[in-house]
């Protein structure tokens, strides 16, 4: 599934270093505003301990754990909205990915400089928020004239929109965003439908020290950030971009006694790259036997067809049955053999809805 969240945040606040982390690719990351200027694009594994499990009961000759993507996007400043800096290609870059991953510095550092000349993580955010509110703003504005048109002859939706907007223009015009508001369904199908840059699902990394890793609850900045999550309904990850880098570089013995010596228990990563297959609302299933083992990314709520499709066409166009067992019953039982006996290997049909861990082999036929 071709999802992405895009790293977003103020120049020099540690996005391309953590790219760098993220992908181990040779993203220009200089201490100055625009290193970054293209959109870079990488590709993460999923790190999921379920695959490994799955691997050490089956002992298949391979596993492949599932991936997902990252846009690192070229750094914002305020007038981006009206084209200051790289701002219309930031815009441009960030309508294209699916959910946003904004970098907060949270860090003192005077080798390293700040595009306002001090360290202040609300301002920061707001900055940014207020240009992605004031881009939608400007859209939404010249919708709404558009839509009030088509209402007095009450054309297709257009009385829904027109309500739907009269919730979005006042939150837009005092710079807050769309994804904090209430919808019902109706309402979020047209929400989805205007291709909001503050609807996207937002999530904030706190880039602290290497120094406050292993006590990052006592960062001030991060109580900042947090705050601000809080008041959105978002949710915030804490990494420190530097100690990310290098780890990037060690094997995993040696990762594991850096982790130990600074007290935390596994890299930042995998949990900025759960948080964020979360944020899209994506889970795992798992297709198991002798030659592989391997994970696949899936929408929450598909049916059974529709999932089978992440593995080819002909799977969802040719559906038979899902024939499935849940990852904690298969771990129990041991193998697809035992969970049959014990009843717990389960004949699905199409209405089946997959569930994050199944196991599946889907029967099909074209």
């Amino acid at each position: 599934m071709a999802l992405t969240a895009g790293i977003v945040g103020l120049p020099n606040v540690g996005k391309s270093t953590l790219f760098n982390a993220i992908t181990k690719a040779e993203v220009e990351a200089a201490n100055y505003p625009f290193a970054t200027i293209d959109p870079n694009v990488g590709v993460v594994e999923v790190p999921d301990e379920r695959l490994d499990v799955l691997t050490k009961i089956a002992k298949p000759d391979k596993k492949i754990p599932t991936t997902f993507e990252f846009t690192d996007i070229a750094g914002i400043v305020r007038g981006a909205s009206k084209g200051e800096g790289l701002g219309n290609k930031f815009l441009a870059n960030i309508r294209e990915v699916d959910a946003i991953c904004q970098v907060v510095r949270c860090f003192d550092d005077d080798n390293i400089t700040h595009v306002d000349g001090r360290i202040n993580p609300t301002e920061d955010i707001e900055t940014i928020n207020i240009e992605l509110a004031l881009a939608d703003l400007e859209s939404m504005e010249k919708r709404y004239e558009k839509t009030k048109k088509k209402a007095r002859t009450k054309e297709d939706n257009s009385m829904e929109e027109l309500a739907v907007l009269d919730k979005i223009l006042p939150a837009l015009e005092v710079g807050n965003p769309v994804r904090a508001l209430d919808f019902n369904e109706d309402e979020q199908k047209i929400v989805q439908d205007l291709f909001l840059l503050t609807a996207k699902p937002m999530l904030y990394v706190a880039n602290v020290s290497e120094e406050s890793m292993a006590d990052y609850s006592e960062n001030d900045y991060v109580k900042e950030v947090q705050a601000i999550a809080d008041s959105e309904g978002a949710e915030v990850v804490v990494i420190s971009a530097a100690i990310e880098e290098e780890l990037a570089e060690l094997d995993d013995e040696e990762k594991n006694i850096f982790l130990e010596d600074l007290g935390v228990d596994e890299p930042g990563l995998n949990r900025l790259i759960r948080k964020s297959y979360d944020l899209l609302g994506l889970g795992t299933y798992f297709t198991v036997g002798e030659k592989e083992a391997r994970a696949w990314t899936f929408k929450k709520g598909m049916t059974a067809p529709q999932a089978a499709g992440v593995i080819h066409t002909d799977f969802e166009r040719g559906f038979i049955r899902a024939e499935t067992v849940s990852y904690d019953d298969y771990v129990r039982t041991g193998s697809i053999a035992s969970a049959r006996e014990a009843g717990v290997y389960r004949s699905e049909g199409k209405d089946y809805i997959v569930q994050d861990g199944d196991i599946i082999l889907f029967r099909f036929n074209v």
